[in-house]
């Protein structure tokens, strides 16, 4: 009797448990895998989400004038993202230039102007900075149209091969 109780219990636990593992979502973070971190307002658009649900990805990357190799990646990045199909994926570069004077002449000669930059004022003080990770380094996300991480500090030459291997 002491059997069939234990077998019992043990089926009506595992049963309960593989039933709650359908509804598990990612967590919020910055990994592969992560749902991508809210951004309550990015420049004019306000409340932007990465969750579009039209099988087009997002590049998000963060970038700042003061550090020449996030700075070179975003303009390669850019580049880059000029070649794809703006069907499948679409770019968002934030800069964490506190001055806008800066942002504003970095973009200039950059030859920037016209694409999605927007300029976090806090710098390296705002939530984004904390949100996403950016202690350890200036970097960016790839992210899907459920708003899944797909990968992080992607390199221009990798783009293409990432978004062609999903």
């Amino acid at each position: 009797m002491k059997v069939r109780a234990y077998v019992l219990l043990v089926t009506v636990a595992l049963a309960t448990m593989s039933s709650a593992t359908k509804e598990a979502r990612p967590t919020v973070g910055t990994n592969p895998g992560d749902l991508a971190p809210r951004i309550e307002s990015l420049g004019n658009e306000s409340n932007f989400s990465f969750q579009n649900h039209s099988g087009r990805y997002t590049l998000l990357n963060f970038w700042a004038a003061y550090d020449a190799e996030s700075r070179a990646r975003n303009v390669q990045l850019w580049n880059e993202v000029n070649k794809l199909s703006s069907d499948k994926i679409a770019m968002y570069s934030v800069s964490l230039d506190e001055k806008e004077s800066i942002f504003t002449e970095t973009v200039k000669a950059d030859k920037l102007n016209g694409t999605k930059q927007f300029r976090e004022e806090l710098g390296k003080k705002s939530e984004l900075y904390g949100k996403f990770n950016l202690q350890k380094g200036l970097k960016n996300f790839l992210i899907d149209d459920k708003g899944v991480i797909i990968a992080a500090n992607v390199t221009p030459d990798k783009l293409a091969d990432i978004l062609n291997r999903i």
